[in-house]
């Protein structure tokens, strides 16, 4: 493996670390980060963490906001993957389909309530057999059986979780 994917994997690394010990900083600074690891990313000339960039399709049911999914999505295209956002308030139908359609390694959701219990356990019983749910919000921190009951396959507290998860996958990967 090239070194940059080492030095660049260490990099988000310690991101990911710094912040599950210290707390999250401000939406500037989460949002700064981001844009700082994609162009150190593009500086050593590697996709990601990565060689082979991992497809995820990102969504919310029931956020109208989507400032936490934003976040994820800044930080997805950071570390390298093929994303493809859906946007807001989407139907569980447009999201299974759209899963159909792109057979994507990961379905990054924002769930707020806890009536969208059924759409996000319809949308789970549907997905590709490969499409792995990583999801966050409030519905998730409020019932620790949230993710499963509803077939979530990981739920992330915050965007260091999501990156430590993420160095996960791209270790498992090679």
């Amino acid at each position: 493996m090239n070194d940059g994917y080492k030095i660049f994997r260490d990099a988000v690394r310690e991101t990911a670390d710094g912040w599950l010990a210290d707390g999250l900083p401000s939406r500037q600074v989460l949002e700064e980060s981001a844009a700082r690891l994609r162009n150190f990313r593009k500086q050593m000339q590697i996709q990601g963490l990565w060689e082979k960039p991992p497809c995820m399709v990102t969504a919310t049911l029931d956020d109208g906001l989507g400032q936490g999914l934003e976040i994820i999505e800044k930080f997805a295209d950071a570390i390298g993957m093929r994303l493809v956002c859906l946007g807001l308030l989407q139907p569980a139908a447009a999201v299974v389909d759209a899963c159909l359609d792109e057979e994507p390694d990961f379905l990054g959701m924002t769930i707020l309530h806890f009536d969208t219990e059924e759409e996000l356990t319809t949308i789970a019983a549907q997905l590709p057999q490969k499409t792995r749910i990583v999801a966050g919000g409030p519905a998730f921190t409020g019932d620790p059986d949230f993710a499963d009951r509803t077939g979530t396959h990981y739920a992330a507290k915050n965007v260091a979780a999501f990156l430590r998860l993420m160095l996960s996958d791209a270790v498992d990967a090679h």
